[in-house]
């Protein structure tokens, strides 16, 4: 297997794939992170004879289900195979698609014919609600999300600099060395492909130009915290505020811009707080600035905010592989950067690079919070490369 491609995805596939059992298996996270490609080497190992389309050309034709899976059934008679399988490759683009792979899967359960299926989506969203709403108890599903420090460093030799300023777009990372055509590529090819084909095409967006103006200040912000009311200060014609609080949640499923919410034990004070930015992969920061890798790192304030965010982009990753939450708090002028909750554990994290220091913010918040467990990440602490080696889901 290509070591550009996930290792610990390929065999967690690999793994399930083998099952003797039935299985209804979905695969998703944003584009350009591999995996189609992934399935793809998957399927060479595999001794199973297979079926692989993509539902890229299909005029969202929920019928088109119906006649893969026949052509599927067909298959597995004439081969007389104690099991197949079938990969269909962009499943959010057809309209109603959860409910035509119920019906097939529920009468392929009924005749007990060995048919495993293998879903793939970039759109989280659109995904998630297709199997919460009409699969529930039928589907298990593996998250690939933006890639890490240990990925391109195995895959490209980056160093934690590189990765913190490129980001994890390993289509992307030929190009570093020239990068007004790494610019092109990142905005032409992963984000607006990203907010054209699994957001304007699938969801309705009254004011897409809002949408994307959006987009671009909250990674320009990100790191920050921004109020909803500022927001609009910044944009001409913002509408109001429940619509660009739909905009981000939007980009957020996109895999492209989050809104981290203040974390509090209210509820109503946590859905009312200002969003922190934060980007999903920092190529998405970089890709709004002018300078080189060098001349980012000598300023001072702008390489941590780079750090900070490029610390944000992974725990955002991580989180919705092993279901944690990710917010921030703040207290007047106290604040800390990240806090992590998973089953009442709360972590509280700072960032310390260059002039980013907020010496009193944890305090306060111990003081407050109470949390389980408190870490510096930074100077003065873990290093940030120690850090982002890890998985997050181990703190608690």
């Amino acid at each position: 297997m290509s070591n550009s491609i996930k290792r610990t995805h390929y065999q967690l596939l690999a793994s399930r794939l083998q099952e003797p059992r039935r299985l209804l298996q979905a695969i998703y996270g944003p584009r350009q992170v591999g995996k189609t490609t992934l399935v793809n080497q998957v399927l060479k190992e595999l001794k199973v004879p297979f079926l692989s389309v993509s539902a890229d050309d299909t005029n969202s034709n929920p019928a088109w289900i119906d006649q893969q899976w026949n052509t599927a059934r067909q298959r597995l008679h004439q081969l007389e195979a104690l099991e197949f399988l079938l990969v269909i490759d962009e499943i959010q683009k057809i309209g109603n698609w959860s409910e035509v792979v119920k019906k097939n899967w529920d009468a392929d359960t009924q005749q007990n014919l060995p048919i495993k299926v293998l879903l793939l989506g970039s759109s989280r969203l659109l995904l998630q609600q297709g199997l919460t709403e009409s699969l529930a108890g039928r589907f298990e599903t593996i998250f690939m999300g933006h890639w890490t420090l240990p990925e391109m460093n195995a895959a490209f030799g980056w160093d934690v600099n590189t990765y913190t300023w490129f980001g994890g777009y390993p289509g992307a990372a030929p190009l570093i060395d020239d990068p007004d055509r790494w610019r092109n590529y990142v905005s032409d090819s992963l984000i607006e492909s990203s907010i054209s084909r699994d957001i304007l095409m699938l969801t309705r967006v009254d004011k897409p130009a809002l949408m994307r103006k959006l987009f671009e200040l909250g990674c320009s912000y990100s790191g920050q915290i921004l109020s909803y009311t500022k927001m609009q200060g910044q944009l001409q014609d913002a509408g109001n505020t429940t619509t660009l609080a739909n905009y981000l949640h939007l980009l957020d499923t996109a895999g492209l811009l989050g809104g981290l919410e203040k974390f509090s034990s209210n509820v109503l004070s946590v859905r009312s707080s200002s969003p922190k930015f934060q980007v999903h992969n920092n190529a998405l920061l970089a890709v709004q600035r002018s300078e080189k890798l060098p001349e980012a790192i000598s300023k001072t304030e702008l390489w941590g905010r780079m750090v900070e965010s490029s610390i944000g982009a992974f725990l955002i990753n991580e989180s919705l592989r092993d279901r944690f939450k990710v917010y921030y708090w703040r207290h007047r002028n106290h604040e800390v950067d990240f806090v992590l909750e998973q089953r009442g554990k709360v972590i509280g994290l700072e960032v310390k690079s260059g002039a980013r220091q907020r010496a009193s913010g944890m305090a306060a918040f111990q003081k407050e919070i109470k949390p389980d467990k408190v870490l510096l990440i930074g100077s003065g602490g873990l290093p940030c490369e120690e850090f982002l080696r890890m998985r997050a889901a181990e703190l608690f």
